[in-house]
């Protein structure tokens, strides 16, 4: 993941039919998959913004337990999975968010974009980047989207004026839910933006449910900050209506 320009050989782009892209969703896989992995979202979310650039990317390793070794080259990763355990999970991931975090202002560089209208949209392993991305590095992407992910730790900050969509399976037995459950709990007790669907049926898989569901969070979730700031003007507008009428 150290050169983006390699990086960006390897995503497969919806792009508006004409004009500069509004927004830029940027899509991680799950480990051992690839970028059409996340084909289904990226048409859900072309489909609901059109004048966004969509683009799935490849994990910048060769998946390194798939049976028969890593030179056969089916699967990608973002980090590696092999000997990973509970004390050296957040180790392995903030070794690589340095390159990842690169990566995706490479990509808001390239559509000219602002870090608030980039959008970081992950499966599996590629939700827990995403998740710990934002954690880590203020000011990355104004919104995220994690379908059966997880946090490698328990969130001990909000990140500031982003949004965190949580999608999760019920039946998720590689990820349970319940630990995302906590995160989002947590989250909201430090004022983050956050939001928690679990959908009964469901296991560790991108099901278009969990896509639906994301795109209405979307269309309809309104940061809380918005109503601090709506609530804010409104008292300062009453504040000086009273003077003015004094």
């Amino acid at each position: 993941m150290s050169n983006p320009d390699v990086h960006r050989s390897q995503a497969l782009a919806k792009l508006p039919a004409e004009g500069q892209p509004e927004l830029l969703f940027l899509l991680l896989h799950g480990a051992g998959a690839d970028a059409a992995q996340m084909r289904p979202l990226a048409h859900a979310l072309h489909t609901l913004y059109p004048q966004a650039a969509v683009l799935s990317l490849n994990g910048p390793e060769p998946y390194d337990r798939m049976p028969g070794g890593v030179d056969l080259h089916q699967g990608w990763q973002w980090y590696s999975l092999d000997g990973a355990n509970d004390d050296n999970h957040a180790g392995r991931i903030n070794a690589v968010l340095p390159d990842f975090i690169a990566t995706v202002r490479s990509w808001a560089a390239q559509f000219n974009l602002p870090w608030q209208r980039v959008a970081l949209a992950g499966f599996s392993q590629g939700a827990v980047l995403a998740l710990e991305a934002v954690q880590q590095e203020v000011e990355l992407a104004g919104r995220v989207l994690a379908f059966s992910g997880a946090y490698a730790t328990m969130p001990g900050h909000a990140p500031p004026q982003v949004s965190v969509h949580i999608l999760h399976g019920q039946l998720d037995g590689v990820l349970p839910y319940q630990d995302q459950i906590a995160a989002a709990r947590r989250l909201v007790q430090l004022g983050g933006d956050v939001t928690a669907d679990v959908l009964p049926d469901i296991g560790h898989e991108l099901h278009e449910a969990l896509i639906a569901r994301a795109m209405e969070q979307l269309q309809t979730f309104v940061p809380a900050r918005v109503w601090r700031e709506a609530m804010q003007a409104a008292q300062a507008q009453g504040l000086a209506d009273k003077e003015e009428n004094d």
